[in-house]
């Protein structure tokens, strides 16, 4: 049987918004006394009824919208705050890092305030010592050790924060957002390193970002608040899912009708995904779908697509471009559909960029950019494949088709990967 490292029961956290106050002069009391439109106080759950447990070894991922709850939660079982119904309780050495940098003293080098910052997170004099060579090592700051951390850049600064708080040895680490400091290579660096704990040392972790990708890659289990409740505590995979599916993105696009139509274009297009609301499990199948429209038949009519990233760089490429394929035949509309059986993006987000021609050396009819926005989660047995930020994108096959709109149907076409 699991040991249990955190028990939340029906928590809650309320505080006090409006007018009043405190602390303040006899005059501001006096003129709120008087005040005829005097208001009466309000206050704000923050948390409601909030309940779960945590095992010994078991990474959770707390995940949300602004305003959620999220930090909140981490203050009451970091003890900074105390709950105001309900009952908060971890069993064992806690090690909080909710803010990056808290306690570094701007005057003093960094040498000194990695013993500071390291005593302010609950290590001893003996534990700062071991790990002194690891935490300069992991922050690269060697050659700066002895300069006021006042004259570092804010990559060091958050480097040596982090290098200092991700050596501590707590039973439990309790950590806010720190995978989102200090640029890609570091970032990578942090997430190996948060890697470490989970996997390696054994450590419960409870950690809240909003990185889904670092999420997804370590966690097995994640809780998604809502307006200060749960609102699902499960398989990583079933709460990120439901987090994006509750997002204003569009896997979906359609021409305005105010557009000039008289050329050949694009009518609609669409991604169907693996999961609701352009959600795509890696791995798992995709499909692209686009109505072209065009008033005269095409002669040879050359459609492609590519995948592009959040960088607006090029992923993939795939063309409706083969002998046996035919399509715009008549005049009309036709439905173009590409399916990749298996379609293995690295975690992110990614949208559409498409090309309808009249080869060769034709008319170049419509350029769609930024278009079907979807995003890749890596949930379940595709987490048996390493990852990395840097790995390539990468597809076996893929598959064209011409549904019913066609008169004249054609067969599916397969077509080799890229390498």
């Amino acid at each position: 049987m699991s040991e249990r490292a955190i028990l939340a029961a029906s928590v809650g956290k309320r505080y006090q918004i409006g007018e009043q106050q405190r602390y303040g002069s006899l005059r501001d009391s006096l003129q709120r006394m008087f005040r005829r439109d005097k208001r009466e106080a309000q206050t704000f759950w923050a948390l409601e009824d909030v309940s779960f447990e945590a095992n010994r070894g078991e990474v959770v991922g707390i995940i949300g919208r602004n305003g959620a709850g999220k930090s909140t939660l981490l203050k009451l079982l970091s003890r900074i705050s105390d709950p105001t119904e309900g009952a908060a309780d971890v069993y064992g050495r806690v090690g909080s890092l909710l803010e990056v940098g808290t306690g570094f003293h701007p005057e003093l080098t960094g040498r000194e305030n990695i013993f500071l910052n390291g005593a302010i997170l609950g290590m001893t004099q003996r534990e700062i010592r071991r790990k002194f060579d690891e935490i300069v090592a992991f922050a690269e700051v060697d050659n700066f050790l002895d300069t006021p951390v006042k004259r570092y850049s804010s990559g060091m600064y958050v480097r040596l924060a982090f290098a200092v708080a991700a050596h501590l040895e707590p039973e439990i680490l309790i950590v806010d957002e720190v995978l989102a400091v200090g640029d890609a290579e570091f970032q990578k660096k942090c997430l190996g390193k948060m890697q470490d704990v989970a996997a390696r040392e054994g450590r419960t972790v409870l950690f809240v970002s909003h990185n889904l990708a670092a999420v997804s890659a370590l966690s097995t289990r994640a809780i998604l608040l809502r307006r200060g409740r749960v609102d699902l505590d499960g398989p990583v995979g079933d709460a990120v899912t439901a987090y994006l599916s509750s997002g204003a993105r569009s896997a979906v696009y359609e021409r305005g009708e105010d557009r000039d139509t008289a050329s050949p274009h694009i009518g609609r297009a669409e991604i169907v995904t693996s999961a609701a609301n352009g959600v795509h499990q890696f791995g798992e199948a995709l499909e692209a779908r686009f109505w072209i429209r065009h008033r005269k038949p095409l002669l040879k009519g050359c459609f492609s697509f590519q995948i592009v990233n959040q960088f607006q760089q090029p992923i993939l490429h795939a063309w409706a471009l083969h002998p046996d394929l035919r399509f715009g035949t008549t005049p009309g509309e036709t439905l173009l559909v590409c399916r990749f059986p298996s379609l293995r993006l690295n975690i992110g987000q990614f949208s559409l960029r498409t090309h309808l021609t009249e080869p060769p050396g034709g008319d170049a009819y419509e350029r769609l950019e930024d278009i079907c926005q979807f995003e890749v989660v890596r949930t379940g047995d595709a987490m048996l494949f390493g990852w990395q930020p840097d790995m390539c994108a990468y597809h076996e096959k893929w598959e064209w088709a011409v549904p019913d709109l066609e008169i004249e149907r054609a067969p599916k076409l397969k077509q080799p990967a890229f390498t």
